[in-house]
């Protein structure tokens, strides 16, 4: 499915979920000039407040189906397990022209709550910007976070390409190069190479953390390889549960990976552990070549 990218204005952006990724999102439509007026929606005051004081949004509110009214364009940037009571509330007032948006790690699972509660789901487009960091809040937010990254949008065969086109047209207004595949790819994707990285990151710190000692004598390559973990818990818990059959697939590759270094360490076996180890670094070191100026 091919989507044109057209010059647009969003007259009326409502953010649902004004942290990291929606700030960023409103920051970088700012930047582009393509949005008149930004809606920030949240249960913190004070995180919404701190928003206007930014620049970040425009206004804001803590009630989704007030807010959504005379929107013409939605964005979800909440946690994907809070997907499905976010479209609970604002099927009961959004109009039938508006275009919806997520910014959701997984795709398969909030696609399934669109199409439970929307009256028309054609005109949701699910999107995953590949980017962020491992901080929160409007604060955090940059207009610069989807410059030059990826952008994965999942329309299925039902999707409105009018509405696809408005998304796509979006979200490269951000800054993002945007691609286009299946929900399902999409998911087992990024269980390979994003939700088993935090998991492993998350497993790795608590099996170090176990020995404060350990800790102290921690230095740069601990650091780059778990800076990961100080993601938001509860956000990865959403994820990795709304994921799980893909993630658990990966998590036995990991675990077969590492029993084969196990038995090489307790066979003494160099050579099987200089084969992993080489056999590692040159598929790291194409992936680095090819697309290392991307990342």
């Amino acid at each position: 499915m091919n989507a044109s990218n057209k010059t647009f204005v969003i007259k009326h952006l409502v953010v649902i979920g004004t942290g990291l990724i929606g700030g960023s999102v409103a920051l970088a439509l700012k930047r582009a000039g393509c949005v008149e007026r930004i809606t920030g929606v949240g249960r913190s005051a004070q995180n919404l407040e701190e928003a206007v004081q930014l620049g970040v949004i425009d206004d804001f509110s803590h009630d989704i189906a007030t807010a959504v009214v005379d929107a013409d364009m939605v964005l979800l940037a909440v946690p994907v397990a809070a997907c499905d009571q976010v479209f609970s509330t604002l099927a009961k007032s959004l109009s039938n022209q508006a275009i919806i948006t997520d910014a959701g790690s997984t795709k398969q699972s909030v696609m399934v709550s669109a199409e439970r509660h929307l009256s028309d789901a054609s005109r949701f487009v699910p999107a995953h910007p590949i980017a962020g960091t491992e901080h929160s809040g409007a604060a955090a937010a940059f207009a610069e976070l989807f410059d030059d990254k990826k952008c994965i949008l999942t329309p299925n065969e039902n999707t409105d390409i009018k509405a696809l086109a408005t998304v796509q047209s979006m979200w490269e207004a951000t800054g993002a190069r945007v691609k286009i595949m299946s929900a399902d790819e999409h998911d087992d994707v990024l269980a390979a190479v994003s939700h088993l990285p935090h998991l492993a990151a998350f497993a790795i710190v608590n099996a170090v953390g176990k020995s404060d000692h350990a800790f102290r004598f921690a230095a740069g390559g601990f650091r780059d390889f778990t800076r990961i973990a100080s993601s938001s818990p509860e956000m990865w818990r959403d994820i990795a549960l709304c994921n799980q059959s893909a993630i658990v697939d990966k998590i036995d590759a990991l675990q077969a990976e590492l029993s084969v270094l196990r038995d090489a360490l307790t066979e003494n076996d160099g050579d099987a552990l200089l084969d992993k180890f080489t056999s590692a670094k040159q598929a790291r070191d194409s992936w680095m070549s090819k697309y290392g100026d991307k990342l």
